[in-house]
């Protein structure tokens, strides 16, 4: 099978394996992905932020990678590409006020295309308008944004219909495989000899 062309919408302080684990799994699959950000061109780079879990009543905040881009935003057409990823972290709170990312992600929604989105990429999906009547995963904290948005919280990952949302990076495995299913990706093994064969 012929691997998809997609797209993934960054911006500074993303959460680093948000951005680096499915951009790296969805080609490592034969997956093609774009990186882009608003105001950005290609080969510049996004700063990242690494969320984790200690028991505190929040996640603890530490700098990450420096995440390389693809393209400029405005060098790439949403109709060329069969899906959409929407890392989250701290960038989805400002990237909802751009008209140019509201515009692809309603794009990528009302052509039934793939969408993944994970933790904070909910805040997105809501100014896009795109979560009324549908269950959306998120991070937890966002639960009321979800409803607010007319949505149902589900407290997992979730598939409906084009779109896959997770909670947080913890759900990756399960996140990214059904997205890949959403997609129409099979992966295959095949075993190879080891030395104790």
């Amino acid at each position: 099978m012929e691997g998809k062309k997609l797209l993934m919408i960054v911006g500074d302080f993303g959460e680093d394996y948000e951005m680096m684990v499915p951009f790296q799994a969805l080609q490592a699959v034969g997956h093609e992905v774009d990186a882009v950000c608003p105001d950005k061109d290609a080969d510049d780079t996004v700063k990242t932020a690494v969320h984790d879990f200690r028991g505190d009543q929040t996640y603890l905040e530490s700098r990450g990678h420096d995440f390389t881009l693809t393209k400029a935003f405005d060098e790439v057409d949403p109709a060329d590409y069969d899906g959409l990823v929407l890392p989250g972290g701290r960038a989805p709170e400002y990237l909802r006020t751009r008209d140019e990312v509201v515009e692809t992600v309603r794009h990528f929604a009302d052509e039934g295309k793939p969408i993944a989105a994970i933790c904070h990429a909910a805040q997105i999906l809501a100014a896009a308008d795109v979560i009324k009547g549908r269950t959306c995963s998120a991070y937890p904290a966002l639960r009321t944004d979800v409803e607010d948005a007319g949505g149902e919280y589900y407290d997992g990952v979730t598939a409906d219909g084009n779109l896959v949302t997770g909670r947080d990076w913890s759900d990756h495995v399960e996140w990214l495989s059904q997205f890949l299913d959403v997609l129409g990706t099979t992966v295959e093994h095949e075993r190879t000899a080891t030395v104790d064969d």
